[in-house]
Order: structure tokens, then C-alpha cells, then sequence
């Protein structure tokens, strides 16, 4: 039997043309990479309205208000809130803005030292509070709509709950409420966290180790595959861009306060408090049947820290007759990037919300408002002495570019 003959000539040609693509794609990735980039995050402008402590509240306006009622959006404390401003054409705030909302947006900053005892009842009743007092003083309301993210959508449903008065309607996102689930590694691994000893060993929880946990839970997805993904695509300015815009959102990672930390962990993942509306603060209970204005909850089918089976059941626990529940076929962050989403998420938000406008309420403007909780460091035994808790201000609006 003949055998078969090895085609050499069509291998070295394949080789050669392989070669010269291989060199015109580096020196392609050269240019790129060594030419100039435009990776700003949060270029929308807006104004800084009131300020407290590390905390700011951004104000932005839309060219012609079309919603009666302005919306506070509340983000988690880790990672940033940059996120729902990430670049022009995927900004959900820029949506917003184009839909005729006003939008206002914590910034919760970046905590010290002296941020080591702050806990979820000072973000919830202190900071919370008095933004979203800050917000019906501006413009003479009784109730605003709030929208929460994450941990900062939990910290939504506290507050809805125990200040019912103050919202007309709410809107979570990715927001873990059912911590009762071995769905994803983060809900196995938090649940057997001794934050107690941690916030002992480090202050505040570092934002660079919370980090590296999230990467650990899909090491080839988060770590290898997405720089694989960059190296294929260097020679393309605008995946590089875009490339670079996560990556400085990714690792801007503030650090959480231990004491918010510690209570997160043992009364949210370990005792499941919330949804069963059994969790305390600050001696009140955080009842989920005092939640009665309209509910539009949004969650993520392939989320990997917050799963569908953390979300779903609160919908079912509120006292409210006007729930929606809506499920995306994407992760996490994609409800908030993707350019497929982009076009479904913040639109039906605004939608949704414009449909609930009736019983807008006027504040009585000869009223005087209730003082406001000014938060700052508290006398603890483990805490010593309290320093002179720093003032809460209302500086002149600042623009930003």
C-alpha cells in the first residue's frame, strides 16, 4: 500500500500566512495599546447635593422631567456605584436621564478606620434616612421611588420596611433577600465565615480580599479565560476600552465596615433573619408585611453570587399587592453592561415607574422637617471613647464635567 504524501508545500504556505497575520495583529495591539484610550468611568455629569461623613449624594438631571417623582438609587458597598455609569451608551443612569428621570445616587465612599463600628442600622436609619430626607426637603414630597443594587437593594428593603411612609415605590435588583440556599459557592462559604475573628484581624473587611473571593468562586471563567479573551482581541481599540473600564471597576474596591460586615454575615447568611422578618435594628424589627407600595423585583437566571433562589421569595414575604417578578437569561454585572440588557433593564424600570405615579404627595412646606440622624463614631465597649462625630453637611452644588 502507497502511503500518503505529506503536502509540505501547503503546510509552509499555511505557516508563512499564519505568521505574517500573527505579526500584523501585534503590531496592530502596539498601536492600540501604546496609543491613547478613553477608559473614564462616570462621565455623566452630575452635582454633589449633600454630603456626610465618607458619603455623598450625586444628583443628576435630565433634559426635560417627564417622572413626577425622582428616584434614589442605592448601590452595595462593595465595589462602587460607577457601575451603573460605566460608559456612554451602556450607563443606566444615562437611560434614566433619557427617560426623563431624576436620579439620585449614594456614593458610599470609602471607609477608615474610623468607619470600624458603623453597622447596618447607621447606613439604613442614618445615612439612608437622611438622604432620602435630604431628597423630599428638595422638592416638597412626602414619598420618592428607591431602587436598591445588591447589598445596597437589601439595605432598600430594611429601609422600605421600616419607613413605608417615606417611598411610593420600590425596585430591587440582583438583591439577595433568602440567604437560605447552597445555590453558588458564596452562600456556602459565607455561611461558615467567622466574621467576628475577621473584623478583629483587620478593621474594616478589605476590599482587595472580598476581591479575591469573588474571583475564587470561578477561577477559569474570571481569572483565565477573560485574559485569554484580551490577548485575542488587543488589536481592537474599542474591546480594549471596554476591556480597561472593567478592570478599574473591578478592582476600585472599598472596604467594608467590620461591624456591617460582622451583622451582614451572622443575621443575613448564617440566620436567614430577613426574609423571615425576624431581623432587628436598633431595636426595630424589619417587618417585610410593612412593605406596601409597589414592588418590581429584578434578578439575574445565571447570577453566581446572587442567585435566583436568593431573590424570588420576596415578592411572596411583602405586604404588597402589587408585585412583579423578572428574571433575565444573564449574570451579576451583565443586567447592568450588557448590551442586550441594556435595552430591556432600565426601560422597563422606567415604564414600571411611570405607570405608578398617581398619589404623588406634596410635602407641607410650613412643616418642620425631623432632625437628621447625624451617624459618626458611637461609644461601644470595645469601641473606647467616641470621637466628635463629624457634622453633616449640605455644600454648594458642585459640578462635575
Amino acid at each position: 500500500m502507497s502511503q500518503p504524501k505529506i503536502a509540505v508545500d501547503l503546510i509552509l504556505k499555511n505557516l508563512t500566512e499564519s505568521t505574517e497575520k500573527a505579526k500584523t495583529r501585534v503590531r496592530k495591539a502596539s498601536e492600540v495599546l501604546l496609543g491613547p484610550l478613553e477608559t473614564d468611568l462616570a462621565t455623566t455629569p452630575y452635582e454633589v447635593v449633600y454630603e456626610e461623613d465618607r458619603v455623598q449624594l450625586k444628583h443628576y438631571r435630565p433634559e426635560k422631567v417627564t417622572h413626577k417623582l425622582p428616584l434614589l438609587v442605592v448601590y452595595a458597598l462593595i465595589n462602587r456605584e460607577t457601575m451603573l455609569d460605566l460608559q456612554p451608551g451602556r450607563s443606566v443612569v444615562q437611560t434614566f436621564l433619557d427617560k426623563g428621570i431624576e436620579v439620585y445616587m449614594i456614593d458610599w465612599g470609602y471607609p477608615t478606620r474610623k468607619d470600624r463600628y458603623t453597622t447596618i442600622d447607621d447606613h439604613v436609619n442614618g445615612y439612608m434616612d437622611n438622604v432620602v430626607d435630604v431628597i423630599r426637603d428638595r422638592h416638597g414630597l412626602d414619598q420618592i421611588n428607591l431602587m436598591g443594587i445588591c447589598m445596597g437593594g437589601a439595605f432598600s428593603v430594611m429601609y422600605a420596611a421600616l419607613h413605608p411612609e417615606k417611598i411610593q415605590n420600590l425596585v430591587t435588583t440582583v438583591t439577595p433577600t433568602n440567604f437560605d440556599t447552597d445555590t453558588g459557592l458564596l452562600h456556602i462559604w459565607m455561611k461558615k465565615t467567622r466574621a467576628l475573628e475577621m473584623g478583629d484581624a483587620y478593621g474594616n473587611m478589605p476590599g482587595d480580599l472580598m476581591n479575591l473571593g469573588f474571583l475564587l468562586l470561578n477561577p477559569a471563567r474570571l481569572i483565565l479565560d477573560k485574559y485569554v479573551g484580551f490577548v485575542e482581541n488587543m488589536d481592537n481599540k474599542a474591546f480594549v476600552e471596554n476591556f480597561v473600564r472593567m478592570e478599574k471597576w473591578i478592582f476600585d474596591s472599598p472596604d467594608v465596615p467590620a461591624a456591617t460586615f460582622r451583622q451582614f454575615i451572622e443575621d443575613c447568611y448564617k440566620k436567614n433573619l430577613l426574609i423571615q422578618s425576624k431581623m432587628m435594628l436598633d431595636g426595630q424589627r424589619v417587618d417585610l408585611k410593612k412593605i406596601t407600595m409597589p414592588l418590581l423585583n429584578i434578578y439575574g437566571k445565571y447570577d453566581h453570587l446572587v442567585p435566583p433562589e436568593a431573590c424570588e421569595h420576596l415578592t411572596r414575604a411583602v405586604g404588597s399587592k402589587d408585585t412583579e417578578d423578572l428574571c433575565l437569561n444573564t449574570g451579576h454585572i451583565g443586567i447592568y453592561v450588557s448590551s442586550k440588557y441594556q435595552a430591556e433593564f432600565a426601560p422597563k424600570i422606567a415604564g414600571w415607574l411611570k405607570e405608578r405615579e398617581g398619589g404623588r404627595k406634596t410635602a407641607d412646606k410650613g412643616k418642620k422637617p425631623a432632625p437628621r440622624r447625624i451617624v459618626g463614631a458611637r461609644k461601644t465597649e470595645t469601641a473606647g471613647a467616641a470621637t466628635d462625630a463629624p457634622q453633616a453637611s449640605i455644600p454648594e452644588e458642585r459640578k462635575r464635567a
